[in-house]
């Protein structure tokens, strides 16, 4: 199991984007309403409404503001017809993007993300232009105190994990989509509620960038993750550690 290097970059950025994102319980509440309309109103047989409670709850969001987003998909008003997108495209230093996005207005979105393709050195292309280079994994994250790194690669193991990354911050287990529930369930039952649950993208090989290409790079993820209508952002890149520590400051 491996994959250390690419983990520690995504949680850099993860972090760094946290810390500044004031839009994040509006991504959360549309979420939440899309989840419990897509599915049943039970977050234990609904595991996508499970993933996006959990996520409000690490973001601090009030139960009552979590109420009333499930409501209003359980009811079927969501104030506005929400539909999943896909975006997917080369960013600088040929790393390959893609872009989930909720939205009400697909010709906006598309028009949006497209610019920021354009203004930072990258290009937009077709749906499966570059997912073919990613896989999709069950992911699931624990704080690095709720567990020593030999204690959770072996519960994750037993239960059935693909891939284990620890470092000082934090866990990540990468789990077939079809163990998802099984893996997650285990855990939680050893280690307590995680602080990440969900299904993502996650790159079968990264690119390694540098320079302006890497300051390029970011400036054109960030944009995208600050778009009102983009839920998540995955690439195949690969930053030195410090070099990204830098950028992200």
């Amino acid at each position: 199991m491996a994959g250390h290097s690419q983990f520690k970059n995504i949680m850099v950025r993860k972090g760094a984007q946290d810390a500044k994102r004031g839009k994040i319980f509006t991504k959360l509440i549309r979420e939440l309403t899309v989840a419990a309309k897509s599915g049943l109103p039970d977050p234990a047989m609904n595991p996508r409404l499970r993933a996006a409670i959990s996520a409000a709850r690490q973001a601090n969001m009030s139960r009552d503001t979590m109420e009333r987003a499930i409501k209003r998909g359980i009811g079927g008003d969501t104030g506005a017809n929400y539909e999943e997108v896909r975006y997917e495209g080369y960013g600088p230093g040929g790393v390959a993007i893609i872009v989930e996005a909720l939205t009400d207005n697909r010709n906006r979105t598309a028009g949006e993300i497209r610019v920021a393709f354009t203004k930072f050195g990258g290009n937009m292309g077709e749906t499966n232009s570059v997912s073919f280079m990613f896989d999709r994994k069950g992911i699931i994250r624990y704080p690095a105190k709720a567990a020593s790194g030999d204690a959770m690669f072996e519960a994750a193991l037993d239960a059935g994990a693909d891939d284990v990354s620890s470092d000082a911050d934090a866990h990540e287990v990468l789990c077939a989509i079809d163990r998802f529930a099984v893996v997650r369930d285990a855990l939680e039952a050893k280690f307590g509620a995680p602080q990440e649950a969900r299904v993502g993208w996650r790159p079968q090989n990264t690119v390694p960038v540098d320079g302006p290409a890497a300051e390029s790079l970011l400036k054109l993820l960030d944009v995208l993750e600050d778009n009102d209508d983009v839920q998540n952002v995955v690439a195949n890149f690969e930053v030195a550690d410090d070099v990204l520590a830098k950028m992200t400051a």
